[in-house]
């Protein structure tokens, strides 16, 4: 259970397929608009229960609690050698000498 004032993420449908407009494109109306919203819990919940929550900004949004302290998880993928050195070797070129 997360309690009031931890950092959190709720989940909200702003639009079903049936609202979006004709105008966007077939396999994007086919799927509702979603909105993730990261903000300070107002009171005690349970994940899958409604929340409302005030972003950094200040924004109050409600929502169902996804997650309790979100974290990042991508990364820029594995280590590339080659893009190391072609690094270096932009390095050299743009400063006139050596990176490390």
């Amino acid at each position: 259970m997360a309690k009031q004032g931890d950092w959190v993420r709720i989940h909200g449908i702003i639009l079903t397929p049936e609202q979006r407009s004709a105008a966007v494109p077939e396999d994007t109306k086919s799927v509702p608009l979603e909105q993730w919203t990261k903000g300070y819990l107002h009171a005690d919940a349970m994940l899958g229960c409604e929340a409302t929550v005030t972003t950094r900004n200040g924004r109050v949004v409600s929502g169902t609690l996804v997650d309790e302290t979100p974290h990042y998880s991508h990364s820029f993928g594995d280590f590339v050698p080659e893009l190391q050195q072609a690094g270096d070797k932009a390095f050299a070129f743009l400063f006139g000498g050596s990176s490390k």
